[in-house]
């Protein structure tokens, strides 16, 4: 975390608000963030380091396999995450018992990937992190983030030599220059009176429950913004699609 803290100073300027209230410290929290480039886990651990919470990650089984990286992710206690219906149940088994008996939080992106949309609003996403508070029994604080995305372009799905990875380095050394702001921002925890693991449709309406806070925090983040990032990223796919984008029908 120190590491990273120099790596986000160097990138850019770093706002944080809201935060962690004082009741949850030491107790399992979920926390769920949206996701808009390929350093804003940076950023958001960066943030997490200013509030004094080391979270764990869920976390892609490539970037686990990684060589250097992987073990020393490993060694830091982040949760794997691999493609495959079983793998992925066994994950979503690890989580929840990681968030029962230890006070550690665990930090989790609900759309599963940077999101597509044109404007960079919040994807659909999928129902695991709703699914996991809701069997956990555990409360959720939503993070809205904006900012990271300029720090580095999108690139491709998979660095297979130097050639892929240039325009991600590229871009990373103009946002040294640039500086641009990341702001991230905690939520007050998500209403999820109601609901339980038990009962059918409740993950669903968890899951819009905590999508929306997300949203909502997002919206002052980006008021300048309100439409499409400023900041132009041509390597970034753009065929996906917000439903909790304000105005989306």
């Amino acid at each position: 975390m120190t590491v990273d803290r120099g790596l986000v100073g160097l990138t850019g300027r770093l706002r944080v608000t809201g935060g962690i209230p004082a009741a949850l410290r030491g107790r399992p929290v979920l926390l769920a963030a949206n996701h808009i480039g390929v350093f804003d886990s940076f950023v958001l651990v960066a943030a997490c380091r200013r509030l004094g919470i080391a979270p764990r990650f869920l976390i892609a089984g490539g970037m686990m396999d990684a060589p250097v990286m992987g073990p020393v992710l490993s060694a830091c206690g982040h949760l794997r995450v691999d493609r495959g219906k079983s793998h992925v149940t066994e994950a979503f088994g690890n989580a929840v018992r990681a968030l029962r008996e230890s006070g550690v939080p665990v930090l989790v992106y609900p759309e599963g990937r940077i999101s597509h949309d044109p404007g960079l609003w919040p994807e659909r996403g999928k129902t695991g992190v709703a699914r996991m508070a809701l069997a956990a029994g555990v409360p959720v604080i939503p993070i809205s983030q904006w900012g990271a995305h300029e720090a580095a372009y999108w690139g491709c799905d998979t660095v297979r030599g130097w050639s892929d990875f240039t325009p991600i380095a590229a871009s990373w050394l103009r946002a040294v220059r640039d500086r641009p702001t990341f702001q991230v921002r905690f939520g007050a925890p998500v209403d999820l009176s109601g609901l339980s693991a038990g009962t059918p449709g409740d993950a669903v309406r968890a899951h819009r429950r905590i999508m929306h806070a997300i949203t909502d925090g997002l919206v002052p983040l980006r008021r300048a913004e309100p439409d499409r990032p400023k900041f132009h990223d041509p390597t970034r796919p753009t065929d996906g699609h917000s439903p909790w984008r304000p105005g989306a029908v």
